[in-house]
This record gives C-alpha cells, sequence and structure tokens, in this order.
C-alpha cells in the first residue's frame, strides 16, 4: 500500500501536495472559499491538468458534503438553485476543453483568473446590478465551464455572490452550498469520460484527511472571529501569492 501510495505523490511532490492540501482546508473551513484555487495550479503542475481537476474535486465534493449540515439554514436558494443547474448544463464543454488544451496553458489560465479575481476583491470592486435570474444562469454557465476545465469554478460565483450585503454566515452558507450541488456531477462526468483515471481519485482519498483536519481548524477559528475584512483578506494574500507563482512559471517556461 505505501509504494503505491508514494507512486501517486512521486516523491517530493507528495509533501508538497499535504502541505498545499493542509493550507487549502484552513482556508475553506474558515472563510468558505479559496480551497480548489489554491490546489489547482500547483496540482496541475504535479499530477496534470486532467488529474488535478478529479483530485481537487473529490476533495472538495467531501469537504462540502461536511459544511453543508452546518450551513444549510443560511443558504440563499432563490438564487443557488437556478446558478447551480446552469453550472451543471455547462461542464461537459468544459470537460472537451480539458481533454484538449496542453497543460502548461490550462496552469496559466487559472493563475490569471486567480490574481484577477484578488485583484478586484482588494479594489472593492462589487457587481452591481440586479441579480436577476439571467444574470443568476450567466454566472453559473461560466462557472460551470471553468469549474470542468480547471477545477477553478469560483470567481465569477464568489464576485457575484459576494456583491451584496449578506452577512459573512450568508455568503459562506451560498459558496459552500454552491459547490455542494455542482462537484458531484462534475466528478462523474470526468471520470465517465475517460479524461483521467482512477489513480487520481486515489489520491484524493490519501489527501482527504488533511483536508479534513485544515477545514475543522478553520471552521473553530471562523466561530471565534469577527472581522469579515481579516477572514477574506488572510485567504486573498495566500491566494494572490499561488496566482503569482502560476505565471511566473509559466513565464519561465514560455
Amino acid at each position: 500500500m505505501i509504494p503505491y501510495v508514494e507512486s501517486l505523490f512521486a516523491g517530493v511532490g507528495m509533501w508538497t501536495a499535504i502541505g498545499v492540501t493542509l493550507v487549502a482546508g484552513l482556508m475553506r473551513g474558515f472563510a468558505g472559499f479559496g480551497s480548489a484555487m489554491l490546489m489547482a495550479p500547483i496540482f496541475a503542475i504535479l499530477f496534470g491538468s486532467a488529474d488535478m481537476v478529479v483530485t481537487v474535486v473529490a476533495i472538495e465534493l467531501v469537504v462540502s458534503l461536511q459544511l453543508f449540515p452546518q450551513v444549510r439554514r443560511h443558504a440563499d436558494w432563490q438564487v443557488l438553485t437556478p446558478m447551480s443547474i446552469a453550472a451543471c448544463a455547462a461542464m461537459p464543454a468544459g470537460v472537451w476543453l480539458l481533454a484538449s488544451v496542453d497543460k502548461n496553458i490550462i496552469v496559466t489560465a487559472v493563475s490569471a483568473v486567480i490574481v484577477a479575481f484578488v485583484i478586484l476583491m482588494w479594489t472593492g470592486w462589487k457587481y452591481t446590478g440586479r441579480r436577476s435570474t439571467v444574470a443568476t444562469v450567466a454566472v453559473g454557465t461560466v462557472s460551470g465551464a471553468m469549474m470542468a476545465t480547471t477545477s477553478v469554478g469560483g470567481p465569477p460565483v464568489l464576485l457575484y455572490l459576494l456583491s451584496g450585503n449578506d452577512p459573512p454566515q450568508v455568503n459562506r452558507a451560498n459558496i459552500v452550498t454552491y459547490y455542494f450541488l455542482t462537484q458531484f456531477l462534475l466528478l462523474v462526468i470526468v471520470l465517465a469520460t475517460g479524461v483521467a483515471g482512477l489513480d487520481a481519485l486515489a489520491r484524493a482519498v490519501v489527501l482527504f484527511p488533511v483536508m479534513t483536519l485544515g477545514a475543522w481548524l478553520g471552521g473553530r477559528a471562523f466561530h471565534g472571529l469577527a472581522s469579515e475584512r481579516l477572514y477574506r483578506n488572510v485567504a486573498l494574500t495566500i491566494l494572490f501569492a499561488t496566482g503569482l507563482f502560476g505565471l511566473l512559471r509559466g513565464w519561465l517556461i514560455g
């Protein structure tokens, strides 16, 4: 069993993946977002883009199952239902891109999305339009395609959901619930199409306890925190550093 586990992670990559997963779990439990954005560019470098999507989404799905019972009563189902349906409908197109696009392009694209997202959040930019059904479906469609291609479908949803005046617990509940409603189908689609193999799923099983520990610790920290600004900025700083690393790597390779 141990040699098989080591082969899944290829030496030093194992410890890198464990460390990244622990930090990602802290962010997910603490802020409700950011774990996929942290893991995606690094895991794509370590394991390849298709395996990255399965590993990240499988870990995220189990964490969503863990967090959903705690937050479901705060979720805004009027927004989440059409958004999630649209995201699921867009996933097959994203999986096609995942199978067709070079790994380094995906790493660079993910990193650019993360950096742009963080900059927008830091500048205080907010979506100012009305939360209409058309806008909600559009956001879900873009997010679903991005999630299938890169495992990072959060930025458009986060910018949309965080644009209102909802309290932190509602924002956190909406984000956790959205992932809960969309990730299982994505995992099934990617595995069923043969884009990624079961090794990627086995890797997620190994990393899941690390993610669970991080999410539990992060959740305890959230419940003792009064400052929304602090919980956002800690997560955004880590994400910005990760995105910048991916961009610099892509620039050096290119």
